[in-house]
């Protein structure tokens, strides 16, 4: 996948504190539920994977942020992600981080710039 940037969404379609896009993508010949969230008017992208069991973090489809708008929380366990790190700050795995992915955003579209990462 590296090497080709992937079209997510257009920009418009991500608001800053509203919804995250959906998408799949494949790791390691594994298809994969995945989101980008705007959050302080950047954009964001994680594998939609809880850090502490792997499931799905939004209680309804691309609801990904809580009731404050300040962190990404997991609907099952209610772990506490910080949007722009991945971060998780309260619940059952403070410490560990959401699987972080590349995006850049251009020409009014948000890309996905290769599978998974660090940056």
């Amino acid at each position: 996948m590296a090497g080709v940037p992937r079209l997510i969404c257009a920009a418009a379609d991500l608001p800053d504190g509203g919804d995250a896009q959906r998408f799949e993508l494949d790791l390691e010949g594994v298809r994969r539920p995945a989101f980008v969230q705007r959050w302080r008017g950047q954009a964001f992208a994680y594998v939609n994977s809880c850090a502490h069991i792997p499931v799905e973090l939004d209680w309804n489809p691309g609801r990904m942020l809580d009731d404050s708008g300040e962190y990404l929380i997991c609907a099952t366990h209610g772990a506490l992600y910080v949007p722009d790190s991945g971060l998780c700050v309260a619940g059952p795995c403070v410490g560990r981080s959401l699987q972080a992915l590349r995006v850049r955003e251009e020409n009014g579209q948000v890309f996905l710039v290769d599978g998974a990462g660090d940056e």
